[in-house]
């Protein structure tokens, strides 16, 4: 409701609504409603016509600009990575990086650049849910005082294909088929498959795809990195390879698939959602980066090739050294000025960072800026608030539509020598403290035949994709097997079945089995590979369950806590103090969303009504309930469904006495993860339960 102190309310003829600015008083004030050319508007509520049933008039310039404007309102939506969510924050240096790099960002311990992070899902288009098993975007724009760097990656550390020129048809593959025009923000199908299928290179990435990795819980439990390995350069010259990761502090955490499935029923904004609410309590999200540094006598050591986006360099191999954090704690002001209008280029670079000859990265360097032309409508989109540099821009590129500046006199070119009759003369190079090119490797190692060719060193499509499976927690193998058995049933052409089990062969045999055994078909000989398979060290590093990111606190969890009337006040108290002392929030969840009235005749109001709030938005439940509120809860099946769905996504479940009845109708049984609601539960609910796992589904 409108402040009636600022605004007056009267109907009009017609019943409508006017909120006025008062006859008396201040008309000075910014309260006015205006157009965009500055005129204060007198009616919003009525076209301008030809008396009070007749034609509306041409002339009613304030209709006019309204409509144009709204018919306008939207962009065309980025091709891949349309659904994204952002916030700003800052990055803060953990040391003096002088010695690596002169990016400013790193020039001294504590420094501080402000940062805007979109996080983004790959094939769904911009109205699609939060959730699918998907690649997610990590892209970090940092505004320092020598301009915009954006770090623009994944949270993935490969990529399907080795160079860009296949990106086209790797996105065209994996996009709703083109007859159809489904699935949506789904691979399972028919085009996806054909073509990774045919496509050995990408195995690797399938490996990731196919993983927990792609279901994340949050966007605040996701790693992310640059993909690519750049450069460093420090201010004598010397460059030094660099791989970039973020580490979240939250640990990484995953769903499970089925849970992801219904999170997306319940909520498809779940992700953003999460995002925005964490920021607005408070609970800000934090990553630290960390980097792979190298030399090319290292990189020349490797068995792979370090310009190949399909590999990694194992943190077993060569450790991430960690160098400063990024914390979000601002939200966007308005979604579109900032989050569908910020514009993000890897060739963004400032002086102590540069690239390297990976053809993935090169081919992305080109395609940047044509991509934000397209959407943003301008050559001058750099302008927009969110994309402009906190530092001057002073440059000779004038005009093109949209220019927001207004440059004085008449040196739009250099050299010039207008100076010497006192005009303003702009801008000039500096080779001091301008941007210079790393020189690379000799220039005889660079020249060559102008040729259309892989080199040699790329062939090898199959042993990280062996070290990444084989790496993995055991559930997490089987999540993988399940997920291309899931994915594989939705192709329809038998041909690319095979062909794709063919491949898996070369990855793991018993992979492919376990495959071939979902879908019920024999397992084909291995594929032909282009190198020989190699058996690498297996990377601890690489998972989830027991990897070193797996979180051992509720830390930015949410816990549910099912309350109805007659609910013990006591142990509901205790509880919640618990939760939120070990920085987790607490959700109350009743039958009604007014709340329950509780044993000491208190009523305690609820956070969200239980037909609305199923147990997937949650990390953990805990069942609050006394002998009244679990007999009255056996007949309603959303809590059946609460307490079923906790217990086969492997969550800790929290159970008073009284509410037994409740989990042996759910199918609840006894293990690490059913506890009471005492000190346990907190400690309990810092994990999930996966030898629970085959009790509940099968998997291959």
């Amino acid at each position: 409701m409108a402040d009636d102190t600022r605004f007056d309310t009267e109907t009009g003829n017609g019943g409508e609504t006017h909120q006025r600015i008062p006859a008396k008083g201040d008309h000075a004030s910014t309260d006015h409603l205006t157009t965009n050319q500055g005129i204060r508007v007198s009616d919003n509520q009525n076209q301008l016509k030809s008396g009070a049933r007749g034609p509306v008039l041409l002339e009613d310039f304030v209709l006019r600009e309204k409509i144009f404007h709204f018919d306008h309102e939207r962009i065309p939506e980025r091709i891949v990575h349309a659904r994204g969510s952002a916030a700003h924050g800052y990055f803060e240096s953990y040391e003096d990086l002088s010695d690596l790099t002169r990016a400013a960002p790193f020039s001294a311990k504590g420094k501080k650049t402000p940062v805007f992070t979109r996080f983004s899902t790959v094939a769904g288009g911009a109205g699609s849910v939060d959730t699918p098993r998907d690649v997610r975007g990590f892209a970090v724009k940092f505004y320092t005082e020598e301009g915009n760097w954006d770090l623009v990656g994944n949270n993935i550390p490969v990529f399907f294909i080795q160079d860009a020129i296949k990106f086209p048809d790797l996105i065209h593959s994996v996009k709703m088929e083109a007859d159809r025009g489904y699935p949506q923000a789904a691979s399972a199908h028919d085009t996806f498959w054909d073509f990774i299928s045919l496509m050995p290179e990408s195995t690797h990435m399938i490996m990731w795809a196919m993983s927990d990795r792609t279901i994340p819980r949050s966007l605040r439990t996701m790693e992310g990195f640059g993909i690519h390995t750049f450069r460093m350069v420090n201010a004598k010259g010397k460059s030094t390879f660099v791989k970039f990761h973020w580490k979240p502090k939250q640990g990484v955490q995953s769903t499970c698939w089925d849970e992801a499935v219904k999170i997306a029923g319940a909520d498809p904004d779940f992700h953003r959602r999460d995002l925005f609410e964490a920021i607005d309590r408070g609970d800000f999200p934090e990553w630290e980066l960390g980097i792979q540094a190298f030399d090319a006598e290292f990189a020349d050591s490797l068995p792979y090739d370090v310009l190949d986006p399909t590999k990694i360099i194992p943190e077993e191999v060569l450790p991430v050294r960690i160098i400063g954090r990024m914390v979000l704690d601002r939200c966007p002001d308005n979604f579109f000025a900032e989050t569908e209008q910020v514009a993000y280029c890897p060739g963004n670079v400032v002086p102590g960072i540069d690239f390297t000859n990976d053809p993935l990265l090169q081919g992305r360097l080109f395609s940047y800026l044509d991509t934000q032309k397209s959407r943003l409508g301008t050559a001058n989109f750099h302008q927009l608030p969110i994309n402009a540099p906190k530092c001057p821009v002073m440059n000779f590129q004038r005009d093109g539509q949209m220019q927001m500046n207004v440059p004085k006199g008449r040196a739009n070119y250099e050299p010039n020598s207008l100076d010497m009759t006192g005009e303003e003369t702009g801008p000039r190079e500096c080779p001091v403290t301008g941007f210079v090119t790393d020189r690379g490797r000799a220039a005889e190692e660079e020249q060559g035949d102008k040729l259309r060719v892989r080199p040699e060193s790329f062939a090898d499509h199959y042993s990280q994709a062996r070290l990444f499976y084989r790496s993995l927690a055991e559930p997490e193998q089987a999540h993988v097997a399940f997920a291309l058995v899931f994915e594989l049933s939705k192709v329809g052409l038998e041909h690319i079945r095979e062909r794709m089990m063919a491949n898996l062969g070369n990855v793991d045999p018993d992979l492919a089995k376990r495959v071939a055994d979902g879908l019920n078909m024999p397992v084909p000989k291995p594929s032909k590979a282009a190198a020989p398979v190699q058996d690498m060290d297996l990377s601890p590093a690489l998972r989830i369950i027991g990897g070193p990111l797996e979180p051992d606190g509720i830390k930015g969890q949410t816990i549910a806590i099912l309350v109805a009337d007659g609910s013990d006040a006591g142990t509901v108290g205790k509880l919640t103090k618990a939760i939120e002392k070990a920085g987790a929030r607490a959700v109350i969840v009743a039958p009604k969303v007014g709340g329950a009235k509780l044993s000491d005749g208190s009523m305690l109001k609820a956070d969200a009504q239980l037909a609305g709030y199923p147990s997937v938005m949650a990390d953990a439940i805990a069942i609050a309930l006394s002998d009244e509120g679990t007999k009255m809860l056996l007949k309603e099946g959303a809590a059946v469904q609460f307490v079923m769905d906790a217990f086969g996504h492997l969550k800790a479940i929290g159970a008073s006495e009284a509410s037994k009845p409740l989990l042996d109708k759910a199918g609840v049984e006894p293990d690490a993860g059913v506890v009471g609601l005492d000190d346990g539960f907190v400690e309990a609910a810092a994990k999930r339960y996966w030898d629970r796992e085959p009790g509940v589904r099968m998997l291959p």
